[in-house]
């Protein structure tokens, strides 16, 4: 399998101005020297907007247009925040400030607070769920975990709308917004919410920016001072800046026109925050001597991948629809984009796990592989499948890299080796960087060997291996560099939150993988009631869900895997139907894995991979007989809300069981059972052999290896040992 040429993590620092634009198509070269007037960049998936951003700050910082410290480039997340970081760095426009909205507002309202309103700045608040959670308890109204986030989204929305409590169901109304509660009772937790932040003083990230603007609108003396500092402004991802943003960029920028925005409103994915491509579709209109370029060469996708996405948004429609781009892939051909249909959720999660052992096995690394869903609530089986299938994965939005502690502590171990590590032999028989950081990490218990299956052990081994990594790419590109110089680099890097990459299958949200991209992606769940999901019903929230998808189709570079399934649990009635979106789009039966594959799932290349499964009776609550249809509630055979009968002895003692072997076998307890099999075991009592292999999560794999142990805790018998294979 070929991929898409990534460039080196360390490029030698252009020796010129002139040197900045090399390698730039004309495209990318006329955003770098449009340093001049408002700049509108409309730029498609994989286009190289970032590089375009970057070589045009360095273009003007090299050529002394622009000083490093009068430049601000704002984005949306600390990740593209610091990846830009790194490559001004590595364009030698060092000292560029590349923030978030809310890390360069909060900077500021830092700074001035006391001279504005005295005092230190209220702190920020920890947990906003728990702050309206006892808001609604206050208003009498009792939140469960879904409303709860519903009702913050609601919050969160009507601030950066700059809605206030009293005016938010007019907003609803006006907006056409399909509020997922009363609007009066959200008005009233609203406005409770706001008493009691007042009453603690303390503040919210929207208060960030609404307190930033009050300073800058009030204040002219600090306005007037924020302006002297930054003269230029670059903001990325422009169709998702909300009207609070909007405002705040406003009184930044003054009277001044040194504006450059870059973005596509085919990738309008964040409106239910406030977020709008209004914006850049009128940037022309406020700035009418803007100049516009756009960005339609696909560096990153297969002709095949590209011309499914351009399919897919053949048929968009509304004002965002009338503003795409029609991409142009640069890649050699790839395989054509795979559609596959399994009988039921579980077949589809060990379907997808298949195909993605078999990618590694052939060479693709981990680390280049992802699944994308549209809810966090399918990751569940993934997570189960992957774990089963013995190949290790990340969940995006999970721990930073530079805050883990196998991280920090390697960070350590090479500080302490670069200031005293002279009369290390090991270092001293090491005659390169590369080898010289290997003998540290090897000294810390790394080996270069990676460890056998998942879990923490193996996330310990990915962390310092990418350390591993990231110095054979530093040694290259500077071979006179000394441990200290690696050393400098990390801290560098831990500043800005400049990772390296992690070998391990990315499983994320369609939301969440925004701005990334990998050699092999799969698309599951894409079935009418998740994709579109089930509550978009306007036309402009099924075009966002269509722009969703887009989105998540062209993360893929070379290889890409769309599927979905007929019912949710196993012998369930196979009612549900593919994606809307796709219709038109599925490739001839053979790619498809065939209608035959419907109940059995697809094996490996998209054949059938045996005969159908038997149908099975509906899965029903052991206590009230509703059918069930939720993965947890089928595993535990009741209903979530019904009465527990579980023996919480043996739960204990399930739980102590398991944390030991888990620690004996170095991975997370959820690999050894999951805390809802833990549940349904301790509920069910199982006294012979089928009885644990019928419980959910358990099945023949893992009986064989902890069924004697289990049915020994659940009979009551002490002093149980290890697994049957250990």
């Amino acid at each position: 399998m070929t991929s898409a040429p990534h460039t080196t993590s360390f490029p030698h620092v252009p020796e010129s101005a002139d040197d900045v634009l090399t390698g730039l198509d004309p495209e990318q070269r006329a955003v770098a020297t449009a340093l001049h007037g408002p700049v509108c960049v409309l730029a498609g998936a994989g286009t190289g907007k970032t590089r375009a951003l970057t070589h045009r700050i360095a273009y003007g910082v090299r050529t002394n247009r622009f000083q490093p410290t009068s430049v601000l480039a704002v984005t949306f997340t600390n990740r593209a925040a610091g990846e830009m970081r790194g490559r001004l760095r590595q364009l030698g426009a060092g000292g560029v400030q590349a923030r978030t909205f809310h890390s360069a507002a909060l900077r500021q309202l830092q700074y001035f607070w006391p001279k504005a309103v005295g005092g230190t700045l209220p702190r920020l608040v920890e947990r906003k769920a728990q702050l309206v959670a006892e808001a609604g308890a206050g208003c009498g109204i009792r939140l469960d975990r879904n409303q709860l986030r519903d009702v913050t989204g609601e919050i969160e929305w009507a601030k950066v709308t700059q809605t206030v409590p009293g005016d938010y169901a007019e907003s609803v109304a006006k907006s056409r917004r399909d509020a997922p509660r009363d609007p009066a009772e959200t008005a009233q937790i609203y406005t409770r919410y706001e008493q009691l932040k007042r009453d603690r003083g303390v503040i919210d990230f929207e208060d960030v920016l609404l307190l930033t603007i009050g300073i800058l609108q009030d204040r002219r003396d600090i306005a007037d001072h924020v302006r002297a500092q930054y003269q230029h402004f670059v903001v990325d991802e422009y169709q998702d800046v909300s009207p609070l943003q909007q405002r705040l960029l406003e009184l930044w920028l003054g009277d001044r026109d040194s504006l450059c925005v870059v973005g596509d409103a085919s990738q309008t994915i964040y409106s239910f925050t406030g977020a709008t491509p209004e914006h850049l579709l009128n940037f022309r209109v406020r700035h009418p001597e803007a100049t516009v370029v756009k960005l339609v060469r696909d560096y990153r996708s297969t002709p095949q991948i590209v011309h499914l996405a351009n399919g897919l948004l053949s048929r968009a429609r509304g004002r965002a629809a009338d503003h795409r781009l029609e991409l142009v892939s640069q890649r050699d051909t790839g395989p054509e984009p795979q559609h596959i249909e399994y009988g039921d959720e579980p077949s589809e999660a060990e379907g997808t796990a298949r195909r993605i052992r078999d990618l590694i096995a052939a060479g693709v690394p981990a680390g280049e592989i992802a699944v994308l869903f549209r809810t966090n609530g399918q990751s569940g089986l993934y997570e189960q499948a992957l774990t089963d299938a013995g190949v290790p994965y990340q969940l995006r939005g999970a721990e930073r890299f530079f805050e883990r502690r196998e991280v920090r502590e390697a960070q350590a171990a090479l500080r302490g080796a670069a200031r005293f590590g002279g009369n290390d032999a090991a270092l001293d028989l090491a005659d390169s960087l590369s080898a010289q950081v290997r003998a540290v990490l090897s000294a810390s218990g790394w080996s270069a060997q990676a460890p056998v299956g998942s879990g923490a052990s193996r996330d310990r081994w990915e962390s310092l291996a990418a350390l591993a990594r990231l110095a054979d790419d530093f040694g290259a590109a500077r071979p006179d560099a000394l441990l200290a110089d690696f050393v400098t680099e990390l801290d560098e890097r831990a500043a800005s939150q400049h990772a390296p990459t992690v070998q391990g299958v990315t499983l994320a949200s369609l939301h969440a993988a925004k701005g990334l991209e990998w050699d092999a992606v799969f698309l599951v769940g894409l079935t009418e009631g998740m994709m579109p999901i089930t509550y978009a019903r306007t036309d402009e929230q099924l075009e966002e869900e269509r722009r969703l998808l887009y989105v998540g189709v062209t993360r893929a570079r070379y290889r890409l895997t769309l599927s979905w399934a007929l019912s949710r649990a196993p012998g369930g009635r196979a009612h549900r139907v593919p994606s809307r979106f796709l219709k038109d789009l599925r490739g001839t039966p053979a790619t498809r894995g065939a209608s035959s594959a419907s109940v059995a799932g697809t094996g490996g290349d998209g054949g059938v991979a045996g005969p159908r499964r038997r149908s099975r009776a509906p899965v029903r609550c052991r206590s009230c007989g509703r059918s069930l249809t939720d993965a947890g509630e089928m595993k535990l055979m009741r209903c979530e809300g019904c009465p527990s009968d579980m023996d919480e002895g043996v739960h204990d003692r399930l739980h102590a069981w398991r944390a030991a072997e888990a620690e004996r076998l170095g991975q997370p307890s959820y690999c050894v059972f999951t805390d809802k099999t833990l549940m349904a075991i301790a509920e069910q009592l199982p006294e012979e052999e089928a009885e644990l292999i019928r419980i959910a999560g358990v099945g023949m794999r893992k009986f064989r290896r902890y069924g004697a142990e289990v049915l020994a805790i659940c009979a009551g018998h002490e002093g149980v040992g290890e697994g049957a294979e250990s």
